[in-house]
């Protein structure tokens, strides 16, 4: 249930923020929040991250319904007791989703987020992704590193081979 409690809520969320933005803004508007640091920018992308491959839609479309379909599959083969793992795959598919919601309605993406210290605007939905695909790497880095550790014998055990080599 977390995989799909976490995919509605960033959807619902991207949703959300994004019928604000339209709704409030002009596309190109500005709202500085933070002086040269943040502002809220109306801007609609048709293409990828940072405005690449623009006009490509049908590939973007195609490549949301591939990683919502991932998860999907995720979601029934990844262990419950994975949390964070199931967390990540659950961010990732709602902003599959909420970028994909643009796509099929607007043709492009609603982006808003505007960081004065990075030349690109972005949105919600980018946010968890990259969010969630950091989390996934620092897990998989912290599972690696665990498994690259060699297994201590326990004292106890030293102690009882000492003593039946001793016997």
């Amino acid at each position: 249930m977390l995989v799909w409690f976490t995919m509605i809520g960033v959807w619902a969320i991207d949703r959300l923020f994004k019928v604000l933005i339209e709704t409030n803004f002009t596309p190109g508007e500005t709202l500085i929040v933070v002086p040269k640091v943040f502002h809220l920018t109306f801007v609609l992308n048709p293409g990828a991250a940072f405005g690449l491959m623009a006009g490509q839609t049908w590939i973007f479309v195609v490549t949301a319904f591939v990683v919502v379909g991932g998860v999907i599959y995720g979601q029934f083969r990844i262990p419950r007791s994975e949390r964070l793992t199931r967390l990540a795959i659950g961010m990732i598919g709602g902003g599959a989703l909420g970028n994909l919601y643009d796509r099929l309605t607007n043709g492009r993406v609603v982006d808003y987020l505007d960081f004065q210290i990075w030349p690109y605007v972005f949105n919600f939905a980018d946010s968890m992704i990259v969010i969630a695909a950091g989390l996934l790497m620092l897990l998989i880095y912290r599972d690696e590193k665990a498994q690259s550790k060699p297994e201590k014998k326990d004292e106890s055990t030293n102690i009882q081979e000492l003593d039946i080599e001793v016997k």
